[in-house]
């Protein structure tokens, strides 16, 4: 849905926050692009900032830390064929934003692209209108916020008396975004965003263990309720006293089943970083020249969508002032596109897809997943379960690490079963999923009917960058995988 009202609201938000109170106005940024555009210069763009952001933590029974930060800025980019230069700013005035461009400048080669004409008419953006132009900090008091830790730590304790410890975090961000591009094109985004996360250890005897949940997204810290509190705290209760339980992990090459949600991680380390545009440019993904061809098993369909309303991973628009897409990756098992910014969607000749991200704008974007996650199928969890002699399943991933040349992945299960004659017959522990996201995906003999979208506390990281993000899937069966365990 395209939104014309909210998207010149958040317009006049940026104005008033990024360009006004430094004596700027739309004239300047046109001068700045004016100054950069030139032979030589393909392309161009600035990127303003602003950022309010809170956290709170609570361990012991008591609130130990608290943070507030304001930062803003300005990034300005110039690129040439394929190469970029970068200058940012923490200063929002002319004079500043005047030396960046001129800074940027220097990229232009002799011959080449011919000077643009910025005095075309302006082009506002299109945008969607996925999560209210809310500041999060302010939808709880700084009383009400440390109460909500406090009550989230009583219902956790309150759950069972081998609770012996509670970590809890609320994190909220107010972010503001102007994006002005040489083509004309400005374009703004006000993003809420909030989080909270709970961790919970367990002990009997001797032995101790954790359990974690939590979630978020784009929306005030006042739909963190009573209901909401209650399903962290069962889960990461659950998951603590599940693997007080636990045996150590079989090995060997086995059925792995997914269960639905977090799971998704895996999908989108293995697979999604391969689909990315700049790794398929330049060669070095597993997936690089296989638009057409079968990647995946019949069933599989891979979807990243920045469009779904409210989550963690959407956005109106991206940070190249594009809206965001429901972009299909693999369909029925054929691959048939990339995730795609403007510089490398025109390197390659293909549309942009609104997956141009970036940290902040101290960062250069580049292509980046939003939510990602596979399509369900027509299984029912329980006989997918029910199908597997012996296997393991997997309900929750802690870290991993992938390649993206290869697509060879290690994962580590925090929370698994057993299977035993199609039954969960015990929690195990230090499970270890080894394998290649190309080949995993080839060996899906079953999909579930039961997709789900992860809760909301997804962080990835690129190049060093972080941006939040989503992932999500169905139940999975995976046949021939290696599970790396202690016995």
């Amino acid at each position: 849905m395209i939104a014309v009202e909210p998207t010149l609201q958040r317009l006049a938000t940026a104005r008033a926050l990024l360009l006004e109170p430094y004596g700027l106005d739309e004239s300047h940024l046109r001068k700045a692009l004016s100054r950069i555009m030139g032979p030589g210069v393909d392309d161009a763009d600035l990127y303003f900032q602003f950022t309010r952001s809170e956290g709170w933590s609570l361990e012991e029974g008591i609130v130990k830390t608290g943070s507030f930060s304001i930062d803003q800025g300005v990034g300005v980019r110039a690129i040439s064929g394929d190469k970029t230069a970068f200058a940012y700013s923490d200063d929002l005035s002319w004079a500043a934003l005047r030396e960046a461009a001129d800074s940027v400048r220097a990229i232009g080669r002799q011959g080449g692209a011919q000077r643009a004409d910025l005095r075309r008419r302006r082009r506002v953006a299109p945008s969607h209108d996925l999560y209210a132009a809310q500041d999060p900090l302010g939808t709880l008091d700084s009383a009400a916020k440390v109460a909500l830790l406090e009550r989230i730590e009583r219902m956790a304790r309150a759950r069972d008396p081998r609770i012996v410890q509670v970590m809890a975090g609320l994190a909220a961000e107010y972010d503001v975004v102007l994006v002005a591009r040489a083509d004309g094109v400005l374009a703004a985004d006000v993003r809420p965003l909030v989080r909270l996360s709970l961790t919970v250890i367990a002990q009997q005897g001797d032995r101790r263990e954790v359990g974690s949940s939590g979630g978020g997204g784009r929306w005030g810290l006042e739909r963190f309720d009573e209901a909401l509190l209650r399903r962290y705290v069962d889960e990461a209760v659950d998951a603590a006293l599940t693997n007080l339980e636990s045996r150590p992990a079989p090995a060997g090459e086995l059925t792995v089943v997914l269960g639905p949600g977090w799971p998704g991680v895996l999908l989108h380390e293995a697979v999604g970083h391969g689909l990315e545009g700049d790794f398929n440019r330049k060669g070095s993904s597993a997936f690089a020249g296989r638009i057409g061809e079968r990647v995946a098993a019949k069933g599989v369909t891979v979807l990243d969508d920045g469009t779904l309303q409210g989550r963690r991973g959407s956005l109106n628009i991206d940070d190249e002032g594009h809206p965001t897409q429901r972009n299909v990756l693999i369909e029925d098992g054929i691959l048939r596109g990339y995730l795609q910014d403007r510089l490398n969607a025109r390197l390659m000749g293909v549309p942009c897809t609104g997956n141009g991200r970036r940290e902040s704008y101290a960062h250069l974007p580049m292509p980046r997943m939003t939510n990602t996650y596979m399509l369900a199928g027509e299984h029912d969890p329980q006989e997918i379960i029910a199908s597997v002699p012996r296997g393991l399943y997997a309900t929750q991933f802690g870290g991993g690490q992938v390649d993206i040349t290869s697509g060879k992945f290690v994962f580590s299960a925090s929370s698994a079963w057993w299977i035993e004659n199609g039954k969960l017959a015990y929690p195990v522990k230090g499970a270890t999923l080894i394998g290649s996201g190309p080949q995993a995906l080839k060996r899906v003999r079953m999909i579930g009917c039961d997709l789900q979208l992860d809760a909301g506390v997804g962080t990835c990281g690129k190049e060093g960058q972080s941006v939040p993000v989503g992932v999500g899937q169905p139940t999975l069966r995976i046949d021939g995988l290696t599970v790396g365990g202690t016995v």
